[in-house]
C-alpha cells in the first residue's frame, strides 16, 4: 500500500462548519494542517512557522515566480498562499495534509496537484445554513443573505469536487472524512506498484 499521505482540500459555504471539522481531524496524528504564507504583519501571539510563514512582498513574489506555491491570492493588498514544499514534506512523512480553502483556490490546487482530494462540506439544508449563520450573531442580516447567495454560487461548482460530506453532526462528518481517506488509500491509482508484491519485489 502507498505510505504517502493524502492532500485533502476541505471547502464549503460560510457556516458549514469547516473550521470545527478540521479542528476535530487535527486531533488525530495522521493529519497535519497546511500552513499558509502571507505578507501581512503578524498579529499578537502569532508565531512564524506555526500560524503562518510571514514573508515580505518580494519574498512572496519570488515564490510565485519559482512556482513554489500550490495556490495564492491577494486580499486587501496582502498576499496569501500555500507553500508547496511544506505540503509535500508532510505528505512524504505519511501525514494527511488538510487545507481549508475556498472553492476557487481548491480548484487551483487540483489543477497543480491532481492527486489532491477535494471534499465539499455542506449543512443538511439551506435553512440550517441560515440558522447557523444567524446564531453566530456576528453579522448583519444583509451580510448573512450575501453569504447565502455566495453559498449558492459555490454549490454550482460542486461537481468539480471528489466527495460531498453533509455536516449535520461534527462526529459523523469527521467519521465520513476518515472513510474517504481510507478509501483513497486503497485506490488502485495510489497503489500502482502493488503488482511488485506478486513478483517477489518489495514495494
Amino acid at each position: 500500500m502507498d505510505k504517502a499521505g493524502i492532500l485533502m482540500i476541505i471547502s464549503g459555504p460560510s457556516g458549514s462548519g469547516k473550521g470545527t471539522v478540521v479542528n476535530e481531524l487535527l486531533k488525530d496524528e495522521q493529519f497535519a494542517l497546511s500552513i499558509s504564507a502571507t505578507t501581512r504583519n503578524p498579529r499578537p501571539g502569532e508565531i512564524d512557522g506555526k500560524h503562518y510563514f510571514f514573508k515580505t512582498k518580494d519574498e512572496f513574489k519570488n515564490l510565485i515566480e519559482e512556482n513554489m506555491l500550490l495556490e495564492w491570492a491577494c486580499f486587501c493588498d496582502n498576499y496569501y498562499g500555500t507553500p508547496l514544499k511544506y505540503v509535500t514534506d508532510r505528505l512524504e512523512e505519511g501525514r494527511n495534509v488538510v487545507l481549508e480553502i475556498e472553492v476557487q483556490g481548491a480548484l487551483q490546487v487540483k489543477e497543480k496537484y491532481p492527486e489532491a482530494v477535494l471534499v465539499f462540506l455542506i449543512p443538511p439544508t439551506l435553512d440550517e445554513l441560515r440558522k447557523r449563520l444567524t446564531n453566530r450573531a456576528t453579522e448583519t442580516a444583509e451580510v448573512i443573505e450575501k453569504r447565502i447567495e455566495r453559498a449558492g454560487e459555490e454549490i454550482e461548482l460542486i461537481d468539480r469536487y471528489d466527495y460531498v460530506v453533509i455536516n449535520e453532526r461534527i462526529d459523523e462528518a469527521k467519521r465520513d472524512i476518515l472513510k474517504i481517506v481510507c478509501a483513497e488509500k486503497m485506490n488502485v491509482k495510489r497503489n500502482e506498484n502493488i503488482k511488485k508484491l506478486f513478483k517477489g519485489e518489495s514495494l
